[in-house]
């Protein structure tokens, strides 16, 4: 019989769980905190369910769902890099970033990516599946340091929003109150910007907001990211302008650096005058070699000056610290195995 997983369910589903093997309607909120807030590994551990009741479910098919970590990396500046099943055969990366009293987890919602970004090794193995909710959540619940986490970046491999189903539902597993009860504003989206779904995600929630743009110039954009002629900057960016980030949630957008390409005064310009008026923050990030690019850095006194003539235009811009690249785990570096036996694991 094929397993059926509880994790990634909500309370609606849960409750269907429950009709369906003989259960009253409350079990579901039984089930909810022995999945999210106890992180129970096996449906045994639910003892406030009848033994009947747990029999039951173990006859349905049902299991927990929960699946350790294949493989870790570990690299000198403390960051960690797990490796997870994944969809099409290809398993996935998940991050976690210690920074003093925080913790950070950047979760993969895909398998590979259909972007195609020129300087990102997740587009360039294309794409070979979209995770379920399970899969998602079980980043945030079996890795080691699950019960430090702070924050939560869908930063992973994939564009989240091309699997905004599975992500909205994640999104409300972890801000719950039968859930993980996590602030929303310890959770941030990364997207390209899809339109229609990007609407969706701002509706529908209260997490921050953080959009790749690399370039104010929508050829050069293109050249970059072959999205942007399907979801130009100018239309997101329209959108956005739209909804109030003044309050609450969290509006930035992602600004890889490009030795010789996008790091001069005049890209410093046209990026302020883009964004004038958004309530808004840039986070400049160093561009990590990948395999196969001709792509290379800024240095960091061009980074510097650039994050320094946004501030003075009134836009606020910080220079993110590149943490994980001895282990590939940097921004834009992950890329997942075809195979589980690929992996180092330390």
């Amino acid at each position: 019989m094929d397993k059926k997983v509880l994790i990634g369910k909500n309370l609606e589903e849960l409750r269907e769980v429950a009709a369906e093997c003989g259960m009253p309607a409350f079990a579901a909120k039984q089930m909810a905190r022995w999945l999210y807030e106890k992180r129970a590994t096996d449906i045994e551990a639910m003892t406030d369910l009848s033994k009947a009741a747990r029999q039951r479910l173990v006859e349905a098919g049902y299991v927990v769902g929960r699946e350790e970590p294949l493989a870790v990396a570990r690299s000198v500046d403390g960051t960690a890099k797990y490796l997870f099943t994944g969809a099409g055969g290809r398993d996935v990366e998940a991050v976690c970033i210690p920074d003093k009293e925080r913790v950070t987890i950047c979760v993969s919602s895909q398998a590979g990516c259909r972007m195609n970004c020129s300087f990102c090794m997740t587009g360039r193995q294309g794409f070979h599946g979209s995770l379920t909710p399970a899969a998602i959540i079980n980043q945030v619940l079996s890795v080691p340091e699950s019960g430090e986490l702070t924050n939560i970046v869908f930063m992973g491999m994939g564009e989240p929003l091309d699997n905004i189903d599975a992500v909205l539902r994640a999104v409300e597993i972890l801000t719950a109150k039968w859930g993980l009860a996590w602030s929303p504003k310890r959770i941030t989206v990364s997207s390209i910007g899809k339109i229609r779904e990007l609407r969706r995600l701002i509706d529908e929630t209260k997490v921050h907001v953080a959009i790749s743009i690399h370039s104010p110039y929508p050829s050069e954009r293109e050249m970059l990211m072959p999205v942007e002629r399907a979801y130009p900057i100018k239309d997101v960016i329209d959108l956005l302008r739209a909804y109030d980030f003044s309050h609450q949630r969290r509006l930035s957008f992602e600004y890889i650096m490009f030795g010789g390409l996008n790091d001069d005064r005049r890209h410093c310009m046209e990026l302020a005058t883009r964004l004038k008026g958004l309530d808004c923050r840039v986070n400049l990030i160093r561009f990590h070699a990948i395999p196969g690019s001709d792509l290379h850095s800024s240095e960091i006194g061009k980074m510097e000056e650039f994050r320094d003539m946004l501030n003075a235009r009134g836009i606020t811009a910080t220079i993110r610290a590149s943490r994980g690249e001895d282990i590939l785990a940097a921004c834009g570096m992950l890329a997942g195995k075809g195979k589980k036996s690929e992996a180092d694991v330390n």
